[in-house]
């Protein structure tokens, strides 16, 4: 079985970097298009139809980009559509949650101290949480709220804070803010694939046809894609959170969300502003420095955890503990990684428990011997760069121990 673990880890590992090479894409796309918009200039030379053109140097070459508000008068014989971008990301997102959340369920997502699931119910709520997520945002949209732009982004911050609340009060901390981000994603993904998307569609068969494309559609799709524009830091604070426990393993957590989403629009102000050739709004970056302490501050005031400490084993947990190799694996669990990894580190430099994974009692231990397998077992991850001296036949003991367990 400790195949299995190996192959799972890799498999996590490559879903994860798919995820990343996607997100850049659609990222990058995403961020040069709304520059280039923005940066536009209305010039009389115009052709008929043309909203404005801009010139750019990259590469040794010089690009002439005109934007057309509807459509020009005749189709190209190309159209580069970008969309796939912001697909496979979702998909690859999914993945990476499936393999890391749903598949681990019991370690990462499920905090029984917050709220005591089963791994199906822990998974149906978070599935439906997404689906639900994008009909209550795209109903709202299409709703009189809707019509007023920076209102319906005021509603939707709103919206944006009660899951927040609401994912701290079902998952595990590190969930939670894994969840607020696949959340807001799906919201940004949907609005490409349900709206964007098809409404470009729309517009070039009626230019196909020889109809004249309602401009309606295109002032649709702005805005959601003006949504998007401000969303996006925020989910890849999200995302980078699950390496920092201070952001999301704290008891308001939850506050630091909310305040990361106005950290969002702060950022991109700036950039937006900047771009409109409108000036530079350097007030944006003392707002969020301000920000930022705030949520530093929030972290360890008051240094509270969710949840008091769970004290009982599952019967996953309580065949490693009972395990005959159980007691030297835990001898070299508590003489070279406690140090680090306890309620109160003891190793010079180390102020907090590193993502928050204490290893000090049978039931930490034995619930975590996945990760030291991998980490201090097969690999020389852990600790880093060996501080505390474990040997070689330290980590085959971790490793005998996990692989004895796994095949009972």
């Amino acid at each position: 079985m400790y195949e299995y673990a190996v192959a799972w880890e890799w498999l996590s590992f490559a879903a994860r970097w798919l995820h990343v090479i996607t997100a850049i894409a659609w990222i990058g796309s995403s961020f040069y298009f709304i520059a280039l918009d923005l940066g536009l200039v209305k010039r009389p030379h115009l052709p008929p139809g043309a909203y404005g053109e801009e010139w750019q140097v990259h590469g040794g070459g010089f690009y002439h980009i005109q934007k057309y508000l509807v459509a020009p008068a005749q189709m190209p014989e190309h159209l580069t559509w970008f969309k796939w971008e912001s697909y496979m990301t979702w998909l690859s997102g999914f993945l990476m949650l499936a393999i890391v959340y749903y598949g681990g369920a019991d370690l990462f997502l499920i905090d029984r101290t917050v709220m005591d699931l089963t791994r199906w119910q822990a998974i149906g709520i978070s599935v439906a949480s997404l689906a639900v997520g994008w009909v209550f945002y795209d109903q709202l949209c299409k709703s009189p709220i809707g019509r007023n732009t920076w209102g319906l982004m005021a509603v939707l911050y709103v919206a944006l804070i009660a899951m927040a609340w609401g994912y701290t009060q079902v998952f595990s901390g590190r969930a939670a803010f894994l969840h607020l981000g696949a959340f807001t994603a799906t919201i940004m993904s949907a609005n490409v694939f349900f709206i964007i998307i098809p409404n470009q569609k729309v517009v070039v068969a009626d230019l196909i046809a020889g109809r004249t494309p309602d401009p309606k559609y295109g002032v649709i799709a702005k805005q959601r894609s003006l949504h998007n524009n401000y969303l996006t830091l925020p989910v890849i604070f999200f995302m980078l959170s699950n390496h920092y426990p201070l952001a999301f393993a704290t008891q308001f957590n939850w506050v630091i969300a909310a305040l990361v989403f106005l950290m969002g629009v702060t950022i991109r102000h700036w950039f937006n502003t900047t771009h409109a050739r409108k000036g530079r709004p350097t007030w944006t970056w003392l707002a969020t420095l301000l920000l930022f302490i705030v949520i530093m501050w929030l972290s360890t005031v008051p240094k509270v955890l969710t949840g008091e400490a769970e004290t009982s084993m599952t019967p996953f947990q309580q065949k490693f503990a009972s395990n005959a190799h159980f007691g030297a694996a835990k001898d070299v669990v508590l003489s070279r990684c406690s140090m680090c990894h306890s309620a109160e580190p003891v190793y010079e430099g180390i102020t907090f428990t590193p993502r928050s994974l204490k290893l000090e009692t049978d039931r930490e231990i034995a619930a975590h011997a996945r990760e030291i397998y991998i980490q201090a077992g097969l690999s020389h991850a852990m600790p880093p760069g060996n501080v505390t001296g474990i040997s070689p036949e330290e980590r085959r003991l971790l490793t005998a121990w996990y692989e004895s367990a796994i095949s009972e």
